[in-house]
């Protein structure tokens, strides 16, 4: 008796790792990106990025891996592939910032991490860095070249901290004023990684893809 309530006060605090996404469909995700490469592109690279996302992160055991959903009324639907069969939530709505509080604060105790879907080379290994961070921290973030972050964690102990008030999303201050809003708490820095939210960044992947393959001799 006194191991299952050990086990079950184990699992009530176990990390857990939020993907945030949205429907996988023309003319909700990846909107500004479909403007520069178009729509048909954009779906294309989001699908993809977001299923090796799923199948890369929600096998580890060392945390739960949830998918939250917007719009909300997508969280259940049918047409979602079978590598994102992660339990899912719903964002609900508001800004980014309004959407990653509600996550945090609906999360039982312990330790969580939320992380975008648009991060190509993003790992287990990042997130497993980043849980490891925050043990020592009260907050982790990931850096991107942009001036945002890909990456957002909160111990939520002794209480859920609120960093996101006036943060400038979508522009090069989002890291800054969030770090401004975690003056005097201890904040660690994970791994910097790129978001493909632009032509731009969608080139420079490619390019670095091509890099990678073998050439034909």
């Amino acid at each position: 008796m006194a191991r299952r309530r050990r086990r079950a006060r184990g699992a009530a605090f176990a990390p857990r790792l939020i993907i945030m996404a949205k429907s996988p469909v023309l003319g909700i995700a990846k909107r500004r990106l479909g403007r520069e490469i178009g729509e048909a592109a954009s779906i294309r690279f989001y699908r993809s990025c977001l299923s090796h996302t799923v199948l890369r992160l929600a096998s580890d055991p060392r945390w739960q891996t949830l998918l939250a959903v917007a719009p909300d009324k997508d969280a259940a639907q049918r047409f979602w592939p079978s590598p994102l069969r992660a339990p899912h939530l719903r964002q609900g709505n508001g800004n980014l910032g309004q959407r990653m509080q509600r996550l945090f604060a609906r999360l039982p105790p312990g330790p969580a991490i939320i992380v975008g879907s648009d991060i190509p080379a993003i790992s287990a290994a990042h997130v497993a860095q980043a849980f490891k961070l925050l043990g020592r921290a009260d907050a982790v973030l990931g850096p991107a070249p942009d001036g945002g972050y890909w990456l957002i964690g909160l111990r939520r102990t002794p209480r859920i901290l609120a960093p996101f008030a006036h943060v400038r999303w979508s522009s090069p201050h989002a890291l800054a004023d969030t770090i401004t809003n975690l003056k005097e708490k201890r904040v660690a820095f994970a791994a910097t990684l790129c978001d493909v939210d632009s032509g731009e960044a969608y080139r420079r992947e490619r390019r670095d893809a091509e890099r990678l393959m073998p050439r034909r001799s």
